[in-house]
């Protein structure tokens, strides 16, 4: 099997080294060169043609969120995964490269002293996410097939929404597409550090008719609301009287995530029973299948992202393939098809891609 061509684009010399240092011991990753500026990896990146490129945000000369405009401004569709620093500034920062066409993030190690730490610590974020974005083949993972309902579908009393890899941009474009407030609460679990995650919330409330916020704990979950949860803490809706509140805590990891989407799906579950719509957008992993099959036994609705238009085809596809989706659609289908839903409409069932 071919390696994978990675650019490593940092200002910092010491970035550099630890970010080669923690792929170079992969022997399906080849690093064919680094760049100390977004000028000079417009350059190598004609030259050298890599699979994949890590680019450092503030840099001289010309930045991360320049660099990968210039990029996509020519054409170049090569993943690009963004170094962040764990700040307000860095999140924001990172949303920025993620609209202008950056692919994914990592956060840089902090309080790290030892360089060998930080080294293991890279490795672990950027190793799965360079293997999932490059394409390397799954196997044994088994076609996409529509669910059937089971019975006549009802109309739901909350929406819950899952994504991860790519999922900043999906859930912009789903949410900003929005005709109206839905008549119901909208829950949501990113896959986002903190810090982010606010920032996310605050970024969608300004893109629609939905007012959007980072979940709090005890927080009404209210019909036309949009409910985030707050990175590294698990959000779940909980029936308190004749109320329904958010509760977040700091469980256990679920799917090596926190937040993690099965805990959020599963207690709207045992709030609304199969009056809930599932939307699982693009992400790694298979975090929300589990959950997805219990709502799909419970009568309610599930909408999955097609693989053509997501980033990563892990978590809608494993939804997918397990036969538990309703409607397999393109991002711009999904915001309509939501809306349909509430407007009384049978949007058509999506077919396999």
């Amino acid at each position: 099997m071919a390696t994978i061509k990675v650019l490593v684009v940092d200002d910092s010399v010491v970035v550099r080294r630890i970010v080669t240092d923690a792929l170079a011991a992969d022997p399906s990753i080849e690093i064919v060169g680094v760049a100390q500026n977004g000028s000079i990896a417009l350059t190598k990146v004609a030259a050298l043609k890599p699979d994949l490129i890590t680019m450092d945000i503030e840099m001289p000369v010309m930045n991360g969120i320049e660099t990968v405009t210039e990029l996509r401004r020519r054409g170049v569709r090569t993943p690009i995964v963004m170094f962040s620093t764990l700040t307000s500034h860095g999140a924001s920062s990172t949303l920025d490269a993620l609209a202008a066409g950056a692919t994914d993030y990592v956060t840089k190690p902090t309080r790290v002293a030892d360089p060998t730490e930080a080294v293991a610590v890279i490795k672990d974020q950027l190793l799965p996410k360079i293997k999932a974005l490059c394409g390397r083949p799954r196997l044994g993972l088994r076609p996409a097939q529509i669910a059937e309902p089971r019975g006549p579908m009802r109309r739901p009393r909350a929406v819950v929404i899952g994504s991860s890899t790519g999922g900043p941009e999906a859930l912009s474009r789903v949410i900003g597409a929005l005709p109206a407030a839905l008549p119901v609460p909208v829950l949501v679990t990113q896959h986002m550090p903190p810090v982010f995650t606010a920032q996310l919330a605050a970024r969608l409330d300004r893109l629609g008719p939905s007012k959007v916020v980072e979940a709090q704990a005890g927080d009404r979950l209210d019909p036309g609301t949009v409910y985030i949860a707050p990175g590294d803490f698990h959000l779940e809706a909980q029936a308190q009287g004749t109320l329904v509140k958010a509760v977040v805590h700091q469980g256990p990891q679920v799917n090596f995530c926190r937040p993690a989407v099965d805990v959020m799906f599963r207690s709207a579950v045992k709030v609304w029973g199969g009056d809930l719509l599932a939307v699982v957008l693009t992400g790694m992993g298979s975090d929300g299948r589990e959950a997805c099959r219990e709502i799909h036994d419970a009568g309610g609705r599930v909408i999955v992202q097609d693989e053509a238009t997501s980033v990563v085809w892990g978590m809608p596809g494993a939804v997918a393939t397990a036969g538990l989706a309703h409607q397999i659609l393109p991002i711009s289908e999904v915001a309509p098809a939501i809306a349909g839903v509430f407007a009384g409409r049978t949007a058509r069932v999506g077919v396999a891609r």
